[in-house]
């Protein structure tokens, strides 16, 4: 990339940065303002910048302008639309609508591929001719200009609940991520896994752990965390002789653990407030004791593996010195407490805390380990930073915006309800049978849309069918949330293997086999929640969270070890019903 085209994309990334946060201290901006806003700024990103050749790029800047205009024409008619409450007025209203939708689905493609707009585009079509659907999962038909119209220019559809998560809280983390990011945040995490870990058995894969679990609470990516922790943490594995279906099998899990990790947890976790109605807060308190069991799942599995192969810890040399440690732990430490002051403390909502912790890691961006300033650095960290959140607010925009499509025929036609009712009568109207059927759904889901828009998908349509078996709306959303991350080490499609074996150029197969046994937890603890609801108590009843907490992690331990560790099969088998029991028995 050329510098006047790194300096045109940073000056666009800026731009996004700025208007995220002018939404946070401007007060209340109208919702068909903010929201089409929202999405002309991502239009750039994903119609061009993700271009791949001359035909990509013409047809990205006729598509790119004709929903910039569309957005616009949004935004200076707003208050007119208001009146209309989702009624298309004349032809030329219709192709606005038309265009909107046509450019969604475009950016989506572009950024995550074709399943989640193929989703989106079979929905329309229900919308549009269900109504010839023979049999119960057909629906009454509704006004063309009534059905495009509440998804397109009312505060349902494109610009409903799902967006304004994006808009007012995704982006603000999502910055403050790339601010991170960009300076020595990441190195911190290195630094402090390295020193916490490095010496002890197996510590190369045990700091890939920790330094994923870290690094991955801020960026909310499990690909994302792969390539970047993975680039430390794998040659690093590789030269200490570890085989290299496990050495990428480690990282490939940890990394996937970082979407469940508070104090971030990806974009899920903000559209769980909106959809649940629980404060982020709570979320993150809930979330918490069943993220530190999945990490600790990982760690047992690897004294596991340890008993079979000869994996060592890192040389005393290459462990970091104590004062670098201390000085680029800051670099985190200090955004982070920031966050958690202004939550927990000043009682600030999540995004303006958000802010603030931003604006701390921006003031440390000119400095690095060994407290030097460089401003050509700086100005580079700057850049990084612009480009990072201006990207990555594209890309979540996109695919919630095209998930909103969704949502919105299921809303208009009925069909969520449609759809609850099989989950019921396919189950049998029992608990568990239900949370295997939406299991599976979120594993065939998942392995085609990213994990945000399989949770938003899934839980559409089989949360209700859950809630009303017994379960509470938190438990049925983190149960959701925890199986569409199955598909980030589940083969036959495993986003997290994939990349971590690219890596190390070793058979996915292989990686996929190791990582499916080292984040077992990851399929064992969302049933676990189930049976130990007491699990997710931790706000409101800390002891017996902990409690639960305990008994839980027993039991993954006996599971995990009995899985992967080399003993004789009676002590193996005698561990799984020990394990078995102590997960699912409760208290």
């Amino acid at each position: 990339m050329t510098p006047t085209a790194r300096l045109i994309w940073s000056v666009l990334g800026a731009a996004s940065i700025a208007f995220h946060l002018w939404l946070i201290f401007s007060g209340l901006v109208p919702n068909l303002v903010s929201r089409p806003l929202h999405m002309a700024l991502a239009l750039p990103w994903t119609m061009l910048f993700v271009a791949r050749s001359r035909a990509e790029l013409i047809s990205g800047v006729v598509l790119g302008a004709a929903g910039l205009a569309a957005c616009l024409w949004l935004v200076v008619n707003a208050d007119a639309l208001s009146d209309q409450y989702g009624f298309l007025d004349g032809d030329f209203q219709l192709v606005v609508a038309v265009t909107l939708l046509v450019v969604v689905l475009e950016m989506a493609r572009r950024a995550i591929g074709w399943p989640l707009p193929l989703v989106a585009s079979l929905a329309l079509l229900y919308g549009l001719f269900g109504e010839w659907v023979p049999g119960e999962f057909g629906h009454p038909g509704t006004p063309l200009n009534s059905f495009l119209g509440t998804l397109t220019i009312a505060e349902g559809g494109l610009w409903g609940s799902l967006t304004a998560v994006s808009v007012n809280i995704v982006a603000i983390f999502v910055i403050f991520g790339a601010v991170l990011n960009a300076g020595e945040a990441g190195q911190g995490f290195m630094n402090v896994a390295a020193a916490a870990a490095g010496r002890l058995r197996a510590g190369a894969a045990k700091v890939s752990v920790i330094s994923s679990a870290l690094f991955g609470s801020i960026s909310g990516s499990a690909s994302a965390n792969v390539a970047s922790t993975g680039a430390i943490t794998l040659p690093t594995m590789l030269k200490l002789g570890y085989p290299r279906s496990l050495a990428a099998a480690v990282e490939a899990v940890a990394s996937s653990g970082g979407q469940i990790m508070p104090p971030l947890m990806g974009a899920g976790a903000f559209v769980m407030v909106e959809l649940t109605g629980t404060p982020y807060t709570s979320i993150m308190a809930a979330a918490l004791l069943p993220a530190i069991l999945y990490f600790l799942a990982v760690w047992v599995g690897i004294d596991g593996f340890s008993l079979r192969h000869d994996l060592r810890g890192l040389a005393a040399d290459a462990r970091p010195a104590t004062r670098d440690v201390l000085i680029t732990s800051a670099f985190f430490l200090v955004p982070f407490s920031v966050l958690l002051w202004g939550m927990f403390g000043a009682g600030y909502t999540p995004q303006y805390a958000a802010c603030l912790a931003i604006l701390a890691g921006a003031v440390l961006l000119p400095v690095d380990g060994r407290l030097s300033f460089d401003w050509r650095r700086t100005l580079e960290r700057v850049e990084q930073a612009c480009m990072g959140a201006g990207k990555q607010i594209a890309t979540i925009a996109s695919i919630i915006l095209c998930a909103s499509i969704i949502i919105g025929v299921l809303g208009i036609t009925g069909l969520g309800v449609k759809i609850t009712s099989l989950i019921l009568s396919g189950s049998g109207g029992a608990l568990w049978p239900a949370l295997l059927l939406t299991a599976l759904a979120c594993l065939v889901l998942g392995m085609e849309v990213p994990t945000t828009a399989a949770y938003v998908i899934c839980v559409s349509v089989a949360g209700p069918a859950l809630i009303e078996l017994g379960l509470a709306p938190l438990q049925a959303h983190l149960f959701v949330f925890w199986f569409a991350l199955l598909s980030t080490i589940t083969p036959p499609v495993c986003g997290a293997v994939f990349i971590a074996a690219g890596m190390v150029e070793e058979n996915w197969l292989k990686v996929a086999g190791h990582a499916m046994a080292l984040g077992i937890g990851l399929y064992l603890i969302p049933l676990a929640m189930i049976a130990n609801p007491d699990l997710i108590a931790l706000a409101t009843d800390p002891v017996w969270a902990i409690l639960a907490a305990v008994k839980i992690g027993l039991g993954l331990t006996a599971v995990s070890f009995a899985v992967i560790a080399p003993r004789r099969l009676l002590l193996r088998a005698g561990l799984l019903v020990v394990g078995a029991l102590l997960l699912f028995w409760p208290l």
